[in-house]
């Protein structure tokens, strides 16, 4: 078996990238220990010559993105040019409920994963990259142990972040989608093992981020808790009811929060992107359309409501949803109606990018690349 290059993924600690700070171990597509201090750059100096990679691996998920700076787009708020993408359903976080071990069978599913993953970022000739692990090995007895066999078998040295900073790329990722005249939104981010939620303010400089929350609570975590497959109304309102007891804090936190009259919620995850696939009657998901469409409260109670009327054949036959998430959408809907409320709004935006952006975003501004306000 080939010897696999290596390619680091961490600054440690959940710190944010530095300007012309190389990720640990990174190469240029030759697995050249020399290659950091190649790419290094003088300071002052901009590089817009790196292929970047952000690799998101979550409880459920496995996503990739690799992509190159681009100032023009087809929308202003875009600055990056997809090279390359992946994901796959892996469920690293099954079964954690009842061991809190990752399972073998999770891992030979997740490295297969990361084995196309970085193959992918070596033949695209990635030459900055950051790649993450949340909370399925954040809470794994064994995380770090998959974490070291992980870069024993393919190269890839993955950064378990904490919770502030999963939900400060979230932020970045995709709170360009804001509305730019809201004076507070809420940003949720709805995962496999926990959900992130951030309190955002807008001033003169742009949005801040006031007050957060992880909470461990996720469609993988309630599904097997409560059952995904058949869902009973009373089954629904119970998976509802314990995604209520976890926002009991974050809501008396935010309570003085002032709430202008376009306050919104904004929402990045599998299950609100595919509740808009579901309202737009799609028959294969389709991002483009999805990405930043506005929901709104009534709009999202129908979708849910369809959700809820099919049985697990019918959501696993639907195009966006398919037979792997089928068991795990109405979990997905039940934190959301939770949500909603908590923080009533008459409406949410729907984002269709999230970590991985935060973290393209983020190399990008460190690289000297463009500024965070271009």
């Amino acid at each position: 078996m080939k010897k696999p290059e290596h390619w680091g993924g961490g600054l440690g600690g959940g710190e944010a990238p530095r300007a012309g700070a190389g990720m640990r171990a990174s190469v240029d597509g030759a697995g050249d220990p020399g290659a950091s201090a190649r790419n290094a750059r003088a300071p002052g100096e901009q590089r817009d010559d790196h292929v970047y990679a952000a690799l998101d691996l979550g409880t459920n998920n496995c996503r990739l993105l690799i992509a190159r700076p681009e100032q023009r787009s087809r929308r202003k708020t875009d600055l990056l040019r997809i090279v390359d993408a992946f994901s796959r359903i892996v469920r690293l976080g099954e079964g954690m409920g009842s061991s809190s071990r990752i399972c073998e069978q999770a891992i030979e599913r997740t490295l297969e994963a990361l084995d196309v993953c970085r193959e992918k970022m070596s033949v695209r000739g990635v030459s900055r990259a950051r790649l993450i692990a949340t909370q399925a090995c954040r809470a794994a007895e064994n995380g770090a142990e998959f974490v070291e066999r992980v870069h024993e078998r393919t190269g890839l040295l993955l950064e378990v972040i904490d919770r502030e900073t999963e939900a400060r790329l979230a932020a970045r990722g995709c709170g360009s989608l804001a509305d730019p005249r809201a004076e507070s939104i809420l940003l949720f981010d709805i995962g496999g093992g926990s959900t992130e939620l951030v309190w955002l303010t807008r001033d003169a400089q742009g949005c801040e981020l006031r007050h957060w929350t992880s909470l461990e609570l996720g469609v993988v975590s309630l599904a097997e808790r409560f059952g995904g497959k058949s869902v009973t109304p009373a089954i629904y309102e119970a998976m509802t009811a314990r995604a209520l007891e976890g926002l009991v804090a974050f809501a008396e936190r935010t309570a003085a929060e002032r709430r202008c009259e376009r306050f919104h919620l904004l929402g990045t995850s599998g299950t609100v992107t595919t509740l808009a696939g579901v309202h737009l009657g799609l028959e294969r998901y389709d991002r483009w359309r999805v990405d930043g469409l506005w929901l709104s409260d009534e709009d999202a109670t129908r979708a849910i409501d369809s959700l809820r009327a099919m049985d697990f054949d019918q959501r696993a036959a639907n195009g966006c949803i398919g037979p792997q998430r089928a068991d795990l959408v109405l979990a997905g809907c039940a934190i959301f109606e939770a949500i909603r409320r908590v923080f009533p709004a008459s409406r949410t935006r729907i984002a269709d990018r999230g970590l991985r952006e935060g973290m393209l975003l983020e190399m990008m501004e460190a690289d000297g690349v463009f500024t965070r306000e271009s």
